[in-house]
């Protein structure tokens, strides 16, 4: 009977339409990381948008504003949690970071759907699309500026071992390689590792390295002719 009691229907109506906004706004930003296959995709960030949404809705049912601040602050924490376990550190690159705070505002999307605010959810839903897909050719083409060696925090090196009597053909093959897929080279330098086998090492220009785009050019180098090895490296500088 108390169950029966406690229903109000203007109540939940509210919270359908509180949780209804949740869905589909999560939809919107899941969509867009579903279609980059990213780990957090889809389903995930309707979840956590609607999450949020239901637990700033039964703060606001119960304890009304002083009880949604606290749930929010709850959700805020929660989700810091959640976003930490989409991160994985691969080798000198960290992935995820994006996905993570993708989560974090699917999260504020929620809690602000929950609290009845659903004109400022569409508002945060819009401006996380554009995050994530306006700002994408800005981002790669800051990436490809050069920036000040004296300012410069990593530096790569392209690295191809070969004959020494076919160094000069592979110091040419490895530079032109380089600058056909825009990593131009600032210097070039030889390393002897035996009698008759030498190192070719290329240090690229200061700019941002996408490893996806250097492990290709890295293989195609590897399969050359007269390339015995190739493989790039990043040194850090303090």
């Amino acid at each position: 009977m108390a169950i029966i009691q406690a229903f109000q229907a203007g109540e939940f109506l509210n919270s359908v339409l509180s949780l209804f906004c949740a869905f589909v706004l999560g939809t919107l930003i899941g969509a867009e990381r579903q279609y980059r296959q990213r780990t957090a995709g889809l389903r995930t960030n309707v979840l956590v948008a609607v999450g949020a949404a239901a637990f700033t809705d039964l703060g606001m049912r119960i304890g009304h504003a002083d009880g949604a601040i606290r749930i929010v602050a709850y959700v805020v924490s929660g989700v810091g949690f959640l976003g930490a376990g989409v991160i994985m550190k691969e080798g000198m690159n960290v992935r995820g970071l994006n996905t993570a705070a993708t989560l974090w505002c699917s999260a504020a999307v929620g809690a602000l759907s929950g609290v009845d605010l659903a004109a400022e959810a569409a508002l945060v839903t819009a401006a996380v699309l554009a995050g994530n897909t306006l700002l994408r050719p800005l981002v790669n083409a800051i990436n490809r500026i050069p920036i000040d060696e004296r300012d410069a925090e990593a530096t790569y090196e392209v690295r191809a071992t070969t004959d020494t009597d076919r160094l000069s053909e592979v110091r040419d093959l490895l530079v032109e390689r380089l600058e056909a897929a825009h990593y131009p080279v600032s210097e070039v330098d030889v390393e002897e590792r035996g009698e008759d086998e030498v190192e070719v090492v290329a240090t690229l220009v200061s700019t941002a390295i996408e490893p996806e785009e250097i492990d290709a050019v890295i293989a195609r180098l590897g399969a050359a002719e007269g390339i015995r090895r190739a493989t790039w490296v990043v040194r850090t500088t303090d």
